[in-house]
């Protein structure tokens, strides 16, 4: 993990925007502050620093005036593909408890792998993990290493969500006994709330808030506290879903998308019983996390959702006008984007994915002059 220290100031402005699909340049300054091997996720800590998940199975301390260190106790993770370290959360009340949430893909038998859910207590002093406890995992594991959603999201009233992928398996989105291609929605401890859509029947099928989804990658709550999932689509079809109690998505059923093999796929006004996107996308975007910004930074995007997008090498703004949504911008980063998080600042901050040969660097933007 390097240290850099050079500054990118942007000195185009954005024009009028055209139409979905044409990405503008960045009327951002944008500051290079260091880079590591295939980051994945960043949360900040209360006094400023942030963890970082690499990959292949590190979890940086990341700081402003230091080189990034690297903090010990993490799990053992199956790395390869698709699958490695994922998310890094914490607890809503972690300035008491110093809890923080961990996925991961994690290895069975037979080659098998899935994704899990770990917590722990952060020792900052000693830069370390204690008392790792995995709290959920993918039902069930399967082969391949593709597909794995995982990210993490805490509500404002502490209910833990996840959302899990199908692993490239398809069936698994519409079968009530996986939590395979569903969003999760669990206590802080991974336990049931009572009141799931889904309680009464089987455990892992009582864990399901929604279902249907192929390829979740990004999580998170607007500012009225309602959820949205961006997921990756098939040949086409990425979607960004406003996530409703016991909804089904329709996955592999219908989606605006294709098969990779060209096969077709029904679309969703053809199935009006399955829940439609608020916003697809064809081409794709291939999104990789989901962010609703509410700083103070770019005042003038407030309540706008930005997803970072991979193969499009891009920052993607979606408004939103009543139940309506959008893509409003698309800004050229010049490299895949894997997180997008806004800072206690206001900036925004992102990690590139750092695949294309290279490390991922962090990005912090800022008003451009």
């Amino acid at each position: 993990m390097k240290q850099h220290a050079f500054r990118l100031t942007c000195l185009a402005v954005v024009l009028a925007y055209t139409a979905p699909g044409a990405a503008q340049q960045t009327p951002f300054e944008i500051t290079v502050l260091e880079d590591f091997d295939q980051p994945w996720a960043m949360a900040f800590l209360p006094d400023g620093r942030a963890l970082i998940t690499e990959q292949d199975g590190r979890l940086a301390l990341w700081s402003a005036d230091e080189a990034a260190r690297e903090i010990a106790g993490v799990p053992e993770v199956s790395y390869g593909g698709q699958g490695g370290f994922g998310d890094v959360v914490l607890h809503p009340q972690f300035s008491e408890n110093r809890l923080l949430y961990l996925s991961y893909a994690e290895s069975g038998s037979r080659e098998l792998s899935g994704a899990a859910v770990a917590r722990a207590q952060l020792d900052l002093a000693a830069l370390r993990l204690d008392d790792l406890e995995v709290i959920w995992r993918q039902v069930p594991k399967v082969t391949g290493r593709g597909h794995f959603g995982h990210r993490i999201a805490f509500d404002a009233e502490g209910y833990l969500w996840i959302s899990s992928g199908e692993r490239q398996k398809f069936d698994p989105s519409q079968d009530m006994t996986s939590n395979l291609g569903k969003v999760l929605r669990l206590h802080d401890d991974g336990s049931v709330p009572s009141d799931n859509p889904f309680v009464g029947g089987d455990p892992v099928t009582a864990q399901i808030w929604s279902l249907g989804h192929r390829n979740p990658l990004g999580l998170a709550f607007d500012g009225a506290g309602q959820l949205w999932n961006v997921e990756m689509g098939p040949a086409g079809g990425d979607e960004l879903n406003r996530v409703e109690r016991g909804a089904n998505y329709g996955y592999p059923i219908v989606s605006n998308g294709d098969h990779y093999g060209g096969g077709d796929i029904p679309d969703h006004d053809t199935r009006p019983e399955f829940a439609a996107p608020a916003v697809f996308w064809n081409p794709v975007i291939s999104p990789s996390s989901l962010l609703f910004y509410d700083g103070d930074e770019f005042p003038q995007w407030r309540g706008s959702a930005f997803i970072g997008g991979l193969s499009s090498q891009s920052l993607v703004r979606v408004e939103f006008t009543g139940e309506r949504a959008a893509e409003a911008q698309r800004f050229a980063m010049g490299e895949r984007i894997r997180a997008v998080v806004q800072g206690p600042d206001g900036a925004l901050w992102l990690l590139e994915d750092g695949r294309r040969g290279g490390r991922g660097r962090l990005l912090h933007l800022t008003r451009g002059q």
